[in-house]
This record gives structure tokens, C-alpha cells and sequence, in this order.
């Protein structure tokens, strides 16, 4: 595909709505909560938003204005801004990290779309709390039930990608974002209004600087830098059909607030619920699968049609931002296929489905038949979760730093920053930005590839 006849986004919102969409996963709802609550409430979050003014915008930044300034995917943008050298496979590399990526996450969007269905039938709330918490051990170990639901999610996000950006990602993320959000403020009202909930508000913004440590801030750094989905090509594919006109930086500002209200948003929704019940609060799939799935059937018991209705938003609410990531990284495999070797957009999706749904069986029976097949001391689908999360992701985060701060021109920086000199952006902001770009970002994405294979 050419530039010339490259698809734009209909409008800067549309823009920023599919950006925010691909940041805004399930690491805001099941991880941010808690590590907010551990590393000090408020002062966690104040943490939190200057590691994300200082480090994680100006790396959506770098990635972004080398997708709108080449206009094309991975591998082509870094060809057109420095053909003839070997940068073009960090763009590869972008490629096989969105698609290990897809192959696991949609693992974990199969499960969503379980609990989902699950909620519809009327399966977790008005139920037996204590029988809601071991529906998701026995889900997941069930290969029949997890390859199933694993497929039709990834099959989902592949027919959400074939539509392409207008009438594909463009048309969903328009539609799904704003009642993402709605969804998770209602029933962030809701949990607040819960008997016992103050004690759960306290563990969010209570602000305790004792401990906000070392660990604290490196917790801190790690969740500003991942959540903005930095280093695998999202960014960079989604501004590639970014108009000019816009603004990079304002986009990386709006992206990063949205996501970081979302993450608010959704510890309100949860942890006041949590202390609610009388609950230790916890991390990751338990929460949402198992003590979240339990509140709300204890719920039900006394008010079945509250408790249904809570439960449905909820696990709807999960899916959307499931399925938002997930399209972007799909997005970067397809376009990959379809701008290098010429392939029509349906062919391209079925050269990354078909590998992707069989790498994502094995994924799948990691919880089942495959739990005790283990490679370097993990299982399949916590290999692919650490190999891409843990080295791709921040590789390609600080290779595209590296290359904006040290390959590019700074003339040509600038003007992409500022649209060719007609956004007014003071001399004085312009050189922190590329100072922070050249001198303490790298170093930063550096303490936290050390940081995560330190565990």
C-alpha cells in the first residue's frame, strides 16, 4: 500500500479514541488498582503521572512521528527514514512482538468473552458466592472450554481488523470507548456507595510516602511506560494514519490522560467493592475472575437484578478494553503483510490468524494439559507473556528513542513535533523534550528491562 492512497483517521478524536483504546487493557483494571494501593495511594499516583510526563509520552512521541513522517508500517517507516541500513529490523522485531502478544492475550480475552456469556446466562451473579470463585480454575483448565473461547476472541479481533481502519478499528473504538468508560463510571459510583467502601477509597488516594521506595517508583516507572503499549509498533501504526494537521504531542498528552483515568476510574470501580466485602485486595486474573465474580454473586443473593446487571457491564467493560488492544497489535501484523509483500488485506489476515490460532491453543492448554510443559521454567504462555512484555517491548521502546534522538535529523524532529512550524511549541519546551529523549529516557527504559528480568 502507498502512501499516497494511505487510509487516514476520520479526526483527531477518532485518533486519540483508537489510541487510547490500545493503551487501555486489562493491565489498568486487574494491575493498577493494587499497585497503587501498595506503593502509597496518592503518592503512588503522583509517582505514577511524572513518570508519565517524563518518560512515557515522550516515547509515544519518538514512535509516533516516525509513523506519520514515513506514512507506513513497521518495517517500511524505517526503511524510508534510513534506507539502506539495518534499522528496518527493529521494525520486524515490532512485528513478532504484537504477534506473540496476540497469541497469549487473546488467552486472556477468551476469558473475558467466557465470563461474558457466563453473565448473560445469569451463571455468576445470584449464585453461590462461594461456587463464583472456582469457575474461572475450572474454565481455564478445561482445553475445550479455553481453545474455544480463545479462537472466537482472536477470531473477532481478526474481522474487526479485515474491515481496515475507517470501517474496521475507526468504526469500533468510535462506537466502544466512550461506553467503556461510561460502563466503569457507573459502576464506579455504584461501588462507592457500598457499605464499608471508604476504607477502599482510603487504600487508593490516601497518600502514605513512606512507602513509595525504590520499588515504589520503580513499580511506578514499569506501569507508566507499559500501559501507553510503548514499543511494539501500535503507536507507530495507528499514527501512520494520523493526519497532519494534528498534534503528536497533544495526542501523546490526551492518550496518556485518558489512560490514566481509565486506571482511576477503574480502582474506584473495583477496590471499594473489594473492602466492601471484606476481601484481601489482590492482582491480576483472581481479581477480576475469582473475588470480583464472587462479590458480585454474594450481590445477587439479596438483589438478583442489581447484581446481574453489574455483573454484565462489568465483564462487558473487560471485553471492550480486551479487545481494543488486541486489534492494535493485530493492526500491525496485517499491515506488515499488506505493505511488503503486496498481500490483499483478507489474505493478510489469514496469514496471522492461522499460525496465531495455533500458537494460541498452546497458550491456552498452558492452564490445562500443557501446565507442566515448561520451557527456561515457565510455562508456554508465561514464556510468551515474559519474552514480550519483559525484553521485546522495552528493546523496541528504547530503539525507537535511540533513533529519533540520535538518527534523526533534530531539524526533522522539530518539525514533526510542531507540524512543519505552524503549532506554536516554545523553543525552551521543544529542547526539554529532546533533551529528556537523548539524555534520560534511554537510561530509564534501561532500569526497567534491568528492573524486570531482576523480577
Amino acid at each position: 500500500m502507498s502512501a499516497t492512497h494511505r487510509e487516514n483517521f476520520g479526526s483527531s478524536f477518532t485518533f486519540i479514541m483508537a489510541m487510547a483504546g490500545s493503551a487501555i487493557g486489562l493491565g489498568n483494571i486487574w494491575r493498577f488498582p493494587y499497585m497503587v494501593g501498595e506503593h502509597g495511594g496518592g503518592a503512588f499516583i503522583i509517582a505514577y503521572i511524572i513518570c508519565g510526563v517524563l518518560i512515557a509520552i515522550p516515547c509515544f512521541v519518538c514512535e509516533a512521528l516516525i509513523g506519520r513522517r514515513a506514512r507506513q508500517g513497521v518495517v517500511g517507516a524505517f526503511r524510508k527514514i534510513a534506507p539502506g541500513s539495518g534499522w528496518r529490523w527493529i521494525g520486524g522485531m515490532c512485528v513478532l512482538t504484537s504477534f506473540v502478544i496476540v497469541c497469549f492475550y487473546s488467552v486472556v480475552g477468551g476469558w473475558s468473552l467466557d465470563f461474558l456469556l457466563r453473565s448473560l446466562a445469569g451463571k455468576l451473579a445470584g449464585g453461590n458466592p462461594e461456587a463464583a470463585t472456582g469457575v474461572f480454575s475450572g474454565m481455564a483448565s478445561s482445553p475445550v472450554e479455553s481453545v474455544a473461547m480463545m479462537a472466537a476472541f482472536m477470531v473477532i479481533t481478526a474481522l474487526i481488523v479485515l474491515g481496515g481502519v475507517k470501517k474496521g478499528i475507526e468504526k469500533f473504538t468510535k462506537l466502544t470507548m466512550p461506553m467503556l468508560f461510561v460502563l466503569m463510571i457507573l459502576i464506579m459510583v455504584f461501588s462507592c456507595l457500598l457499605p464499608g467502601a471508604g476504607e477502599g477509597v482510603k487504600y487508593l488516594v490516601k497518600p502514605d510516602f513512606s512507602k513509595l521506595d525504590g520499588a515504589g517508583w520503580a513499580a511506578a516507572l514499569g506501569q507508566a511506560f507499559f500501559s501507553m503499549s510503548l514499543g511494539m509498533g501500535t503507536v507507530l501504526i495507528y499514527s501512520s494514519f494520523m493526519k497532519k494537521e494534528d498534534s503528536i504531542l497533544g495526542s501523546g498528552l490526551w492518550t496518556a490522560g485518558s489512560d490514566t483515568m481509565f486506571a482511576l476510574i477503574s480502582g474506584f470501580a473495583i477496590m471499594p467493592a473489594v473492602f466492601s466485602a471484606g476481601i484481601e485486595p489482590t492482582a491480576g486474573p483472581p481479581l477480576v475472575y475469582e473475588t470480583l465474580p464472587y462479590i458480585f454473586a454474594e450481590m445477587g443473593v439479596d438483589a438478583p437484578v442489581l447484581g446481574y446487571a453489574i455483573t454484565l457491564a462489568f465483564f462487558l467493560a473487560i471485553l471492550t478494553a480486551a479487545l481494543t488492544s488486541s486489534i492494535s497489535m493485530f493492526e500491525v501484523c496485517v499491515e506488515h503483510a499488506v505493505e511488503q509483500y503486496r498481500f490483499k488485506r483478507w489474505q493478510a489476515v489469514l496469514a496471522f490468524l492461522a499460525p496465531g490460532l495455533a500458537l494460541g491453543v498452546l497458550c491456552a492448554l498452558s492452564f490445562g494439559p500443557l501446565k507442566d510443559v515448561k520451557l527456561f521454567d515457565k510455562t508456554i504462555f508465561d514464556l510468551f507473556d515474559y519474552a514480550s512484555s519483559n525484553i521485546l517491548m522495552t528493546l523496541g521502546a528504547l530503539v525507537f528513542v535511540l533513533f529519533v534522538g540520535w538518527r534523526m535529523k533534530k531539524a526533522d524532529v522539530r518539525d514533526e513535533i510542531t507540524n512543519g512550524g505552524t503549532l506554536r511549541l516554545g523553543t525552551s519546551v521543544f529542547n526539554v523534550l529532546y533533551f529528556l529523549i537523548r539524555w534520560i529516557i534511554p537510561p530509564a527504559i534501561i532500569v526497567i528491562f534491568v528492573s524486570n528480568l531482576l523480577g
